[in-house]
C-alpha cells in the first residue's frame, strides 16, 4: 500500500485580505486519511474556522470543526500559504507540488504578551522586471511597490531584557548566488545581492535564502521600548554590469517582533 506522508510544520499563522474573484474551497470529510488540518501546537488539537488561504491564487477556504481542510486548487512553483485565527499568531509557509501531494499538518501558536504581530499582508519589492528563470517568477502576480518596504511602529509588551527577534514568516524571489547554487533559481551568469534588514536606520541582517520563520535579532542598543522604531526591507540589485538599476523582485509576507 502506497504510504501518506505527512508534513508537519510547527510555527505560527498569518492571512492576507484578498482582493478580486476569490475561489472558495470546501472543507474535507473530517478524519479523512488524505486531508490536511490546522491543529493547536500546544495541544494536539484541530482548530476549526481557521482562514486557509493561497493569497497568489486568490483561493481561500477554512477549516472544520475538527480542524480539516482540502487546497483544491493547482500551484506551478512554490507558492505561499496563509492561515489566520482569531487569538493566535500570524502563520504562513510556502508549498509546492509536492507537498500539496501529502497531507499538509500545521501546528500553531496562540497568541501572547512577549510578541507583536506587525503586518501580516503579501508585499512584492523589485521593478516588475525578472527573467522567467528567476527565483519564484511564475508565482508574481503582484505588483511591485518600489525597491524597499518601511514599517514604523510602537514596541509593546516586549521584555528587552530577553533577546529580541524580528521574524518574517516567508520569503520567496530572492536570486542571490547561494540561493543558485542551492537550487532555489537557474539564472546562469547571474545573481543578485541579498534583501536587507535595517532596524531603526541601522543594516542589521542580510538574508541569503528564501524560506519560512527566519529569525533576525535586534540589538539592544537600537531598540526604543515605548517609542516608534522603523523596520525596513530592501531588496537586492543585480551585480552583473548593467546601464540601469536591475532589482531583484522578491515577496513576503507576515512581520512579526517576539522573544
Amino acid at each position: 500500500m502506497k504510504k501518506v506522508l505527512s508534513l508537519i510544520i510547527l510555527m505560527m499563522l498569518s492571512f492576507l485580505p484578498i482582493n478580486g474573484a476569490t475561489f472558495q474551497g470546501g472543507v474535507s470529510e473530517q478524519g479523512a486519511s488524505n486531508s490536511s488540518r490546522i491543529i493547536d501546537k500546544q495541544t494536539g488539537l484541530g482548530i476549526g474556522g481557521a482562514d486557509v488561504s493561497l493569497p497568489k491564487q486568490n483561493y481561500r477556504t477554512k477549516t472544520d470543526n475538527e480542524g480539516y481542510f482540502e487546497l483544491d486548487t493547482q500551484i506551478n512553483g512554490p507558492s505561499i500559504m496563509s492561515v489566520k485565527k482569531e487569538n493566535y499568531k500570524p502563520f504562513s509557509m510556502t508549498i509546492d507540488e509536492k507537498s500539496m501531494n501529502a497531507p499538509i499538518v500545521v501546528g500553531i501558536e496562540k497568541s501572547n504578551a512577549s510578541g507583536q504581530a506587525l503586518d501580516t499582508n503579501m508585499y512584492h519589492l523589485g521593478d516588475n522586471s525578472f527573467s522567467d528563470l528567476s527565483a519564484n517568477a511564475g508565482e508574481f502576480t503582484m505588483q511591485a511597490i518600489g525597491p524597499f518596504y518601511t514599517k514604523r511602529f510602537t514596541l509593546k509588551n516586549i521584555n528587552i531584557a530577553k533577546p529580541v527577534y524580528l521574524v518574517i514568516g516567508s520569503i520567496i524571489g530572492i536570486d542571490t548566488a547561494m540561493a543558485r547554487s542551492m537550487g532555489q533559481n537557474k539564472i546562469p551568469n547571474a545573481f543578485a545581492s541579498p534583501p536587507e534588514v535595517y532596524f531603526n536606520g541601522n543594516k542589521i541582517s542580510e538574508i541569503q535564502l528564501n524560506g519560512d520563520g527566519q529569525r533576525i535579532k535586534l540589538p539592544k542598543n537600537l531598540i526604543r521600548k515605548n517609542q516608534v522604531n522603523e523596520i525596513t526591507i530592501k531588496t537586492g540589485r543585480n551585480l552583473m554590469q548593467t546601464a540601469y538599476i536591475d532589482y531583484d523582485d522578491i515577496e513576503f509576507m507576515n512581520i512579526l517582533i517576539e522573544n
